[in-house]
């Protein structure tokens, strides 16, 4: 069984330790490194290997042959490896590399409007002072317990009247005006660093937009490439919206594209599920690579503490 154990304090000056900085109780302790054992590896290891089934699957079908799919003979381990297929969902009748262009401009576009927004409007309400400022704060928090499909329609006919549907505005331009989750992740990081750092620069001429773009901004990044990673995250698999908006087959994103394979069976035969695993595949990638490359910022946001940036 895992352990946390308790270590001394590093006595002050190398010598003994003041007796008025010791508790009440004797002598002063702080939590140690949690320790692993054998039985917390076999635990890990389990857990993985049930929760890796699907992916595993996934790919197994993915690996499928066409005489596979059409007698339906999947299995968990692949006995056929046909390569070919990660190419052949290119050469069909689909333009899976327009879809893959169409999610990154998408998914790119709504990052930049959130990470801009966001680290503003929340900046805004850690440190400006206002009328009823802690009140819109409400408000806005309170915005979250809303249920997307209540404003699926108001948001389809503002944007119908606006001409902007079967275009990729309505993914995009949206996010310039943040979120609720966000701008609470930014406001409760800025809440925490000392509010000497912009005294310190208010003194040296600096205005509110001057501090937040020399002074938070550097310190902010934690948090911004977090958010980043959260929206890349959603908007490069959103079904819903693309599916309400767009059209046009060269303007939808894979999301879309993978749904759409399935269209290309042919009357009385099953979906080419093994393309469709494919563009699934595609579709999960670059997600994993995303959260590898950028999982530090994700342990360095410390929302709790607030002091990442300054460390």
């Amino acid at each position: 069984m895992a352990t946390l154990a308790p270590t001394v304090a590093p006595q002050k000056g190398g010598g003994q330790a003041d007796k008025g900085d010791e508790p009440a109780g004797g002598t002063s302790r702080v939590l140690g490194v949690f320790k692993a054992t054998p039985f917390t590896y076999a635990t890990l290891i389990i857990v993985s290997a049930v929760l890796s089934v699907p992916l595993v699957f996934a790919v197994s079908i993915a690996l499928s042959t066409d005489h596979t799919v059409t007698t339906n003979a999947f299995t968990i381990l692949p006995h056929e490896f046909e390569w070919r297929n990660f190419t052949k969902v290119f050469d069909g009748n689909l333009p899976m590399g327009r879809f893959l262009v169409n999610s990154l401009i998408i998914a790119l576009g709504s990052v930049i409007g959130q990470m801009v927004s966001s680290g503003l409007v929340g900046y805004a309400f850690a440190r400006l002072r206002a009328p009823g400022k802690n009140v819109m704060f409400l408000v806005v928090i309170a915005t979250m317990m809303i249920p997307t499909q209540i404003t699926m329609i108001p948001q389809f006919i503002l944007f119908k009247d606006l001409g902007w549907v079967n275009t990729y505005l309505p993914l995009i331009v949206p996010n310039f005006f943040s979120n609720a989750f966000n701008v609470f992740l930014v406001r409760q990081f800025v809440s925490r660093l000392p509010s000497e750092l912009d005294e310190a620069a208010m003194v040296d001429g600096l205005g509110f937009f001057g501090i937040y773009r020399r002074i938070m901004l550097p310190i902010l990044w934690p948090v911004l490439i977090a958010i980043g990673i959260f929206t890349l995250t959603y908007n490069w698999g959103d079904f819903m919206g693309p599916l309400i908006y767009l059209n046009d087959e060269s303007k939808m994103p894979l999301a879309l594209g993978v749904q759409y394979i399935t269209t290309t069976a042919v009357a009385g035969q099953p979906p080419p599920w093994n393309l469709v695993m494919v563009g699934s595949i595609l579709l999960t990638l670059p997600m994993i690579a995303v959260y590898y490359l950028g999982q530090r910022y994700l342990y360095e946001m410390d929302i709790s503490g607030g002091s990442a940036g300054v460390k």
